[in-house]
């Protein structure tokens, strides 16, 4: 792992660490980019700036050694105050739990590595960390997935075009499926 966070191959290319090996990840689609910020800003009302984070790693497994990137995430107060003064921005499993996970997923379908990564890998790992909630926003479906953690595994809620997100730990937040998945842009 120490390894993994020290590794630079001298370009710009995105890696996540998944069970000890590197994998590199596919270059953001302009619409994941948009999302993640449009709820970045949308988030920022709610949540002190320095809660949120994008490109901050969470630490999901320590017996197969995997590291996550989510386009964005929520710590909590403990885990902003875990993190200062680390070299890396890498949330450590002896590191409190972060409130939420944001994922953008990449378009694939069922049996494919983008669909089984997102849909399948992730859940899993995010559970076995205890994140206690858990978006998943497909543009490509149109549907956002709000998990939330029950008895160690998550519970998935489908919200579609005007449905208002439902959110256990933003119950503040007043937003709808479509803007989400058009970043707040027209339709």
């Amino acid at each position: 792992f120490e390894e993994y966070l020290a590794y630079d191959d001298g370009t710009d290319t995105r890696y996540e660490l998944v069970d000890g090996v590197l994998v590199e990840m596919p270059t953001e689609s302009e619409i994941n980019v948009l999302i993640s910020n449009f709820l970045l800003a949308t988030l920022l009302p709610l949540v002190s700036y320095f809660r949120l984070r994008q490109k901050t790693e969470v630490k999901v497994s320590s017996r197969t050694v995997t590291s996550r990137c989510p386009d964005l995430m929520v710590l909590t107060e403990a885990g902003v105050i875990a993190l200062k003064g680390a070299k890396q921005s890498v949330v450590q499993p002896e590191m409190p739990t972060p409130q939420l996970v944001v994922e953008v997923v990449s378009p694939g379908e069922p049996g494919d590595d983008n669909y089984d990564r997102d849909y399948i890998e992730k859940p899993k790992e995010y559970a076995q960390r205890g994140i206690p909630e858990f978006w998943q926003i497909d543009p490509a479906r149109s549907v956002v997935f709000v998990l939330t953690l029950e008895d160690g595994s998550y519970k998935a809620k489908a919200f579609r075009g005007g449905d208002r997100i439902q959110s256990e730990q933003f119950q503040q937040l007043d937003l709808t499926a479509q803007q989400i998945l058009t970043a707040g842009v027209g339709k």
